[in-house]
C-alpha cells in the first residue's frame, strides 16, 4: 500500500490518501507491441489471483465519441485536440483508475499521458505547457518503456495493420508521403520518449525481442513491486 502522490497538484476536489492496488503503465510508439503484452500481463495477474482493470488513450465513455469525430474530421486545432486528451485522461483518472486502486486492483494502462505530450511536443507545443497540464495526474508504480528502432517499427506495420493518418504524422506533414512521414514522426516522437524516459524514470525493454522475452522482462519487474 502506498500514498497517493502526484506531479502537480492533483484533484483539488478529491481527498485521496492510500491506494492498495498498483498502476502499471505501458508507454511506447504505435506498433511496438503494447496491447500483445497487456493481454499477456493480464491473464497472469488474474492466474496470481489478483483482480485487473484495463485503460488507454481515448476510451473515456465522457470524450471517446467526440475524440473519434474529431479525429475522423481532421479540422480541430492543435490546442483544442490537447485538452481534449487532457479532458479524456482526467475522466479515465477520476472515474476508472483511482476507484480501481482503492479496490486493490492492478491497473493496467495503456499508455499514459507521456505519450500525449511526446506527441503534443512534436506538434508544436511548449513542453513546459504540455507537462503543467497533467499537474493533476497521479504517479504510477512502474513505467514500462517498450523501445524499438524505426526500422524495426517500420516493418511491424508494413506486415501488420499498415500506416494511417495520424500515427503517420500527415496531419503536420513529416514528408509528402505516407510511409516517409511515418518514419519521420514516429523518430521525433521516439525522441521525446528517450527524454521523458530520464525525466520521468521509466523502465526501458528492448521490445525487439520475441514477445515471450519482452513478457519475462515486464513479468520480473512487477513481481519486483510486491517484494
Amino acid at each position: 500500500m502506498r500514498e497517493a502522490a502526484f506531479y502537480g497538484a492533483g484533484f483539488p476536489y478529491t481527498h485521496i490518501e492510500e491506494l492498495p492496488g498498483k498502476l502499471i503503465v505501458l508507454e511506447g510508439t504505435d506498433g511496438v507491441g503494447r496491447s500483445t503484452q497487456m493481454e499477456l500481463l493480464r491473464g497472469w495477474l488474474e492466474e496470481e489471483g489478483h483482480g485487473v482493470s484495463n485503460t488507454g488513450l481515448a476510451r473515456s465513455a465522457l470524450t471517446q465519441p467526440g475524440l473519434d469525430a474529431a479525429k475522423a474530421g481532421h479540422t480541430i486545432g492543435r490546442i483544442s485536440m490537447s485538452l481534449f486528451y487532457a479532458t479524456d485522461f482526467a475522466d479515465r483518472l477520476e472515474n476508472q483508475i483511482i476507484p480501481a486502486l482503492r479496490a486493490g486492483f492492478y491497473v493496467l494502462s495503456d499508455r499514459y499521458f507521456y505519450s500525449i505530450i511526446a506527441r503534443d511536443v512534436v506538434r508544436g507545443a511548449d513542453p513546459e505547457w504540455a507537462r503543467k497540464v497533467y499537474g493533476f495526474a497521479l504517479r504510477p508504480d512502474i513505467v514500462f518503456y517498450l523501445k524499438i528502432g524505426v526500422p524495426a517499427l517500420v516493418s511491424r506495420m508494413v506486415h501488420g495493420r499498415g500506416f494511417n493518418y495520424w500515427e503517420s504524422g500527415m496531419d503536420i506533414r513529416c514528408a509528402g508521403n505516407l510511409y516517409d512521414s511515418f518514419c519521420n514522426y514516429q523518430a521525433r516522437v521516439i525522441g521525446q520518449l528517450d527524454e521523458m524516459a530520464a525525466e520521468f524514470g521509466f523502465v526501458s525493454i528492448d521490445a525487439g525481442r520475441p514477445v515471450e522475452a519482452v513478457f519475462e522482462d515486464l513479468r520480473d519487474h512487477i513481481r519486483a513491486l510486491e517484494r
